[in-house]
Formats: structure tokens, C-alpha cells, sequence
């Protein structure tokens, strides 16, 4: 558990941080914002049961891990959902593209190819958070810190 909590990490993680907590906090608001084309209209397209429980459960998980990660708190445990989310998000989506008659667009692998790229970006970025920590520049790490300095006073 003190790994999964840890604030350990160069300062610099918090350009990783912030791209990719940023891109799932705006992808959660937008399904709330476009409900047809981003939220329980799209989920209902690709045949999810309950779409409307489910791209709601979705955009609330996306704003608030997205939320933690930018501000660099409980950011390990954050990203654990975040990775059944974009890993959800890639079989249902992307990979459907590599059978004929996909979603339009270049079709085959570079369609999904390109499609795909920021959710490979993201899921990969996350393995990096997971991996490396959430950097010094986070609340994790101030958290850490004064936490640490009351447990050296005793």
C-alpha cells in the first residue's frame, strides 16, 4: 500500500500528469455536454447495455480521476480506473475498426491507427504514472512530506 500512495517520481512527471488527467477530465465533461455523440448516444451505437448508466458512471469516473491526477493526488489509485476505462474505450471502439465496414474513415489498421492514437497515448501514459509516481510537484508529494516530518518528530 506505501507504493501504491507514494509521491516518489522526478518533478518533470507532472507534464505527463497534467496532459493526461486533462484529457480524460475533458473527455468526461464532453460526455455530459454532447450526450448523443459522446455520452449514452455513443454507448448505445456500440450496443453497451444501460447506455445512459453507463456513459454517466463513465464521464463521473473520467472528471474525477482526471481531476486527482492533474492535482497529483491519490494518483496511483486514480489511474487504475482510468486503465479499465481506456482499455474499455480501445476494444469497444478501435479495435472494432480492423473489421470491414468499421466506422468510416481509413479503414483496416491505419484507420484504426489513427484513430487510436490518443488512447494509446493515454493508456500508456498511465502505465507511466502507475510506474514512476506522481512526481514531487503533487499533492501526493506535500501529503508525504508533512506526513513524514510529524512521524521523524515522535
Amino acid at each position: 500500500m506505501p507504493r501504491m500512495l507514494g509521491a516518489d517520481g522526478p518533478a518533470a512527471v507532472i507534464c505527463i500528469r497534467v496532459a493526461v488527467g486533462l484529457v480524460f477530465l475533458s473527455e468526461g465533461i464532453q460526455k455530459f455536454l454532447y450526450p448523443d455523440t459522446l455520452g449514452p448516444g455513443r454507448f448505445d451505437k456500440l450496443g453497451i447495455p444501460a447506455p445512459t448508466f453507463f456513459a454517466n458512471l463513465d464521464g463521473v469516473v473520467e472528471i474525477a480521476c482526471g481531476a486527482l491526477i492533474v492535482l497529483g493526488l491519490l494518483t496511483r489509485l486514480a489511474a487504475v480506473p482510468l486503465l479499465i476505462d481506456i482499455s474499455g474505450a480501445i476494444v469497444l471502439t478501435k479495435l472494432r475498426e480492423l473489421r470491414p465496414g468499421g466506422f468510416g474513415g481509413v479503414q483496416g489498421f491505419w484507420g484504426m491507427a489513427h484513430d487510436a492514437r490518443t488512447d494509446f497515448a493515454m493508456l500508456l501514459g498511465l502505465i507511466f504514472l502507475l510506474w514512476v509516481g506522481p512526481g514531487r510537484w503533487s499533492l501526493d508529494a506535500v501529503i508525504a512530506r508533512r506526513f513524514g516530518s510529524r512521524v521523524a518528530r515522535r
